[in-house]
């Protein structure tokens, strides 16, 4: 089996109204579905992606009364999104300190600039540039100008303290490739870079 991509990913969010206002009022993600947790239909499972609601663009959440996220291991730690060029880094940077978001600096991580920030909850986010490969569908009703706007999924990160079982999930059931590693931005870790398809 091989896979060729992520498709989605999902985390959870208490606030089901202030997640919607986040994601598509200030990302200006596309709400492309709004149905319940098929496990467990108490909760509402919201599906935001590109203005095709192309696979590998979606990020979803499930509406569950849960208390921010305790940080340290076993987690994925920060979800990448892609949009195009340093100039949509800037304008992102620009969107995010006026609307009062809690965002970082660009810099440039293993060969790419990107844009930390958080959403209201704590979920950690990166902008990640991704030099305009690959093809771009826009959401016409969206806030963010169709240059701009957030094209998919970017590389996520998982802390685990002991990488030997997660990389025979990775590699083996997964069948992804360790490419390369580096130093983290604190410089107290090495990051791992698996890549699929």
């Amino acid at each position: 089996m091989q896979l060729t991509g992520i498709h989605h990913l999902t985390a959870i969010s208490a606030n089901a109204k202030g997640n919607l206002a986040f994601y598509t009022g200030v990302l200006g993600m596309r709400l492309v579905k709004k149905t319940v947790n098929q496990d467990d239909v108490s909760a509402y499972h919201l599906f935001y992606a590109d203005g095709k609601a192309n696979p590998g663009t979606d990020l979803t959440f499930f509406d569950w009364p849960a208390a921010r996220e305790h940080r340290g291991t076993r987690s994925v730690s920060r979800t990448g999104l892609r949009v195009n060029g340093e100039k949509a880094l800037g304008f992102w940077q620009d969107r995010l300190i006026k609307l009062g978001v809690h965002v970082g600096k660009v810099t440039e991580v293993d060969g790419r600039l990107t844009l930390p920030l958080e959403d209201p909850e704590g979920q950690r986010l990166v902008l990640v540039d991704d030099g305009g490969h690959g093809e771009a569908h826009p959401w016409e009703k969206s806030p963010v100008p169709a240059e701009h706007q957030i094209r998919g999924l970017g590389p996520i990160v998982l802390n685990v303290p002991d990488l030997t079982r997660t990389e025979r999930i990775l590699t083996e059931v997964m069948n992804m490739t360790r490419v390369r590693d580096y130093a983290s931005p604190d410089g107290e870790h090495r990051i791992n870079v698996y890549r699929m398809g």
